[in-house]
This record gives structure tokens, C-alpha cells and sequence, in this order.
């Protein structure tokens, strides 16, 4: 049974513990860690499992096979490499941090070079199985159109108004805690830079809307996801929570369906 630990305790590793404790997950949580004390208390109290609460990135690692970010893209910044080094798997969900091609580079040398793998769940878009597969030809281009509602984007319009339209390295980097899966995107496809992303403020949305288009020599196709922003936190979709789940649900399954 795979041993994993959780960087970050707020919404999605609170619904990744309860999956592991309904036995969505077959798989065990043994250690904790979030720089925010008062955070991982909470997290002992309101999660029905036998974990412990460590106060250091080291703890946390030692033990484990498997660690799940589920914190921030600063949190990625500065415990990825520590991680991966110790010979650690390492699941991301701030993936916006990877716009930083240094780091990134670095992350997947160290992983190569102690045999372990760098996880990226879909997140809150659909369809990246189709780009997985279509990048394996030539894409000719990656459009992805996010809209939401300007309170998630941190922004003050009163009727709908394109925010950003540009390369997806650049948005990301701007709205770092808003569209991580373009970041996803960029990195399944033709990279961050070469992914134009449009974000869009929208006063009269209430879910998290994301517009995919993926053009190449082998066809093209468009995917539409519209996510129910997560209850605790608005800023992140549901299936985003969903879909480390079910990525975690796919490392512990004998059957793997879809690429």
C-alpha cells in the first residue's frame, strides 16, 4: 500500500484525507505539514485518521513514497526539489509554480535521477488526455478561454471584460492562484509560452469556466469544463479537488483507463 503524505492542509487535502478514509483511495496517509500550525490542528480534528502532524519538510518526507502539494506555488518553489532529491514521488497541485522553466528543469533532473515521477492531476479542465495524445503529432495551436467570476480573479468590473489575452507563461504568472490549469495545459502541449490564454471577469458566472481548443495535423477538438467553485474555497473547482483524487485512485488501481 502506497504510504503518502500531504504538503498543505486546507480544502483539497481535506478532501483527499476524507477519500482515504471512505477507501476511495486505497492507499495510506501517514504524515501531515503546513507552515500555518493553527491549520494542521484543525486538520487533525476534523479528519478521521491516524496521521501525525510534523513540523518540518524533513519529517514529513521520511517514511513516505509519495507526496502530495496541495499548498501553494511557494510551497512548490521551495520543497519540490528537497523532495524529489530524497528519492520522494511528488504530486503537484500549485502547478502555476512550474511556469518557472528553472525549477522545472531542475525537478525533473532530480527526479530521473533518483528513479520517481512528477504527478500533475488535470485539474479543472477536460480533455488532456486528447492533448497528451494529439502532442505525440503537431499541434499547430492551444487557445484556452477562462471565465469567472471577477471576485475568484480579484478584480472589479461590472460586466464582462476580458482581464488578460496573451501567452499563458505570462497570465500565470500574473494570476498565479487562478489558472494553474493553464499551466497544466501548457505543459501537456506546446509549452506556457506557446499557449494563448484569455481570461475573462464575468460578473454573471457563478462556476469556474474553462474554454479548451487544440488545432493540429491530426484534427482538432474543443472541450468545455464548467466547475462548481469548491465551498471553501471559491478560487478552486471542485473537480480540481476530484481530479488528485482520482489520480491517486489510478496509481493504486490494477485497471488504468484513458491515456
Amino acid at each position: 500500500m502506497i504510504k503518502i503524505a500531504l504538503l498543505g492542509c486546507g480544502n483539497i487535502g481535506e478532501f483527499i484525507a476524507n477519500a482515504v478514509y471512505r477507501g476511495i483511495i486505497h492507499c495510506k496517509l501517514v504524515k501531515v505539514f503546513d507552515k500555518d500550525k493553527n491549520r494542521s490542528k484543525d486538520f487533525l480534528k476534523d479528519v478521521n485518521l491516524d496521521f501525525e502532524v510534523v513540523d518540518n519538510i524533513d519529517d514529513l518526507i521520511e517514511g513516505v513514497d509519495l507526496v502530495v502539494e496541495a499548498a501553494s506555488q511557494e510551497a512548490v518553489t521551495e520543497y519540490a526539489l528537497r523532495i524529489l532529491e530524497s528519492g520522494k514521488s511528488l504530486m503537484i497541485m500549485s502547478v502555476g509554480a512550474l511556469a518557472d522553466n528553472r525549477l522545472f528543469r531542475d525537478m525533473k533532473k532530480a527526479a530521473m535521477k533518483r528513479n520517481v515521477k512528477i504527478y500533475i492531476p488535470s485539474g479543472g479542465i477536460v480533455g488532456v488526455d486528447g492533448l497528451n495524445a494529439a502532442s505525440l503529432a503537431t499541434i499547430d495551436s492551444v487557445e484556452i478561454t477562462t471565465r469567472k467570476n471577477p471576485k475568484t480573479l480579484g478584480v472589479d468590473v461590472k460586466e464582462e471584460t476580458v482581464i488578460f489575452k496573451g501567452a499563458a507563461l505570462d497570465g500565470v504568472r500574473k494570476f498565479p492562484k487562478s489558472v494553474n490549469v493553464a499551466a497544466t495545459l501548457g505543459i501537456a502541449g506546446v509549452g506556457l509560452d506557446g499557449t494563448l490564454l484569455r481570461i475573462v471577469a464575468d460578473p454573471k458566472v457563478d462556476k469556474n469556466i474553462h474554454e479548451v481548443h487544440v488545432k493540429g495535423d491530426f484534427g482538432e477538438f474543443t472541450t468545455i469544463a464548467k466547475n462548481l467553485p469548491s465551498t471553501q474555497n471559491p478560487k478552486t473547482s471542485w473537480i480540481a479537488a476530484l481530479s488528485a483524487i482520482a489520480l491517486l485512485k489510478k496509481l493504486t488501481n490494477v485497471v488504468h483507463i484513458g491515456t
